[in-house]
């Protein structure tokens, strides 16, 4: 079986690897060719196109690309009709993906969609997309098969894949006894895998770490970047503040594994916060022109899945056009100065924890893929 994988920035880079070793161990011979980043590469694809390099968010950042994105198009037709795979999986990355699903659909080609984007939540309208385009819908949260089924699709649960990762996680012993043997509590701020969430949030969280440190100044605050051009970003916002931080790249596991507390902008990272039990505020910080627009069309309560699989604020979050620099603050500070507080939280995140974090999302998935007789189209739509 041949077999075309897509993921577009490095949450799907990482599931599409996880999702090439499972298909492997089911399949060993299995042809897997795909779009996609390093992760995917070394978990033993063909890479047509490094997409993951080409991660972009925000209308005026997708129009710069679009030249690049219309090659892309190109590539993806020719290399459908030259190789003519069984199946096209697409890992989340809404907008491109949806030319790649409907070119897929116009050459016959059955569409797989593992980790599906949050149409629920901002943009209804796309599930005409989905019906028309899509053959079968893996989802990742429990709560969005009825969502589809009430719009006349059906989708199936297979789980989140980042508990996947979880699983597989490895953490550097010596990295962890080295912070605590320093002995102070320890504050993880996760400014964001892309440079325009930590551009845009990165001051918000200078700022949360100012506050803090003068009510706590013992508080120790380990930055987690991406990449190292994250990593500068973010030491230039610091400059001159006397503040007592470390900034480090690639260590995201251990940080969050150290951290008494976090302050993370929103993103699937939320589910490695709880998979460690770790209290977290999360912020999202939007251009002033956009929020009445995204609070227009949102359409749950939450942005953050941890919120949404609870259906509560386990994750106290912000979704904001100003910098509630105090607010974060003053919430790590609660954390920090009444353990009984946090350790209720850490409660309520380990119930939660026990009823969605189980992996095997990833083995599921592969199992559908492969599955023969699995891609009519018609059987799987609900009249």
């Amino acid at each position: 079986m041949k077999i075309f994988i897509s993921a577009g920035e490095p949450s799907g880079d990482l599931h599409g690897a996880n999702l090439i070793r499972a298909l492997r161990q089911l399949q060993p011979a299995v042809d897997i060719h795909a779009f996609g980043g390093e992760r995917m590469a070394q978990a033993g694809c063909h890479m047509v196109y490094p997409l993951c390099n080409h991660a972009v968010m925000g209308l005026t950042a997708v129009l710069a690309e679009l030249p690049r994105f219309i090659r892309i198009l190109r590539l993806f037709a020719r290399w459908l009709k030259e190789h003519k795979p069984d199946r096209v999986v697409l890992i989340d990355y809404p907008g491109l993906h949806w030319w790649l699903a409907r070119i897929a659909h116009g050459q016959g080609i059955p569409v797989y969609y593992f980790v599906p984007p949050q149409i629920w939540a901002w943009a209804t309208h796309r599930v005409k997309r989905m019906k028309k385009y899509v053959d079968r819908i893996l989802c990742s949260l429990p709560f969005e098969p009825q969502w589809y089924a009430e719009r006349g699709v059906q989708a199936e649960y297979i789980g989140h894949p980042y508990f996947d990762e979880m699983q597989r996680q490895k953490l550097d012993e010596g990295f962890l006894e080295s912070q605590m043997a320093i002995g102070v509590p320890i504050v993880g701020v996760l400014p964001g895998s892309r440079n325009k969430e930590v551009s845009r949030n990165g001051p918000m969280l200078v700022q949360a770490m100012e506050r803090l440190h003068a009510q706590r100044p013992d508080v120790r605050f380990l930055v987690a970047a991406y990449k190292p051009s994250q990593a500068i970003t973010m030491e230039r916002l610091v400059g001159s503040r006397l503040l007592p931080v470390e900034i480090h790249v690639g260590r995201t596991p251990e940080i969050i594994h150290l951290a008494h507390a976090c302050v993370a902008v929103s993103g699937s990272v939320s589910l490695e916060l709880l998979h460690h039990l770790t209290p977290t505020v999360i912020v999202y910080r939007i251009g002033k022109w956009l929020f009445p627009l995204v609070k227009r069309f949102k359409h749950v309560k939450y942005i953050t899945l941890v919120n949404l699989l609870a259906d509560q604020e386990l994750f106290p979050e912000f979704l904001t056009a100003q910098c509630p620099d105090q607010a974060i603050a003053s919430i790590l500070l609660h954390w920090l100065n009444d353990e009984p507080a946090r350790q209720q939280r850490i409660a309520a995140l380990r119930q939660l924890r026990e009823q969605v974090g189980q992996p095997g999302a990833c083995q599921r998935a592969a199992a559908a893929i492969l599955e023969s007789g699995a891609t009519d189209r018609h059987t799987r739509q609900v009249a």
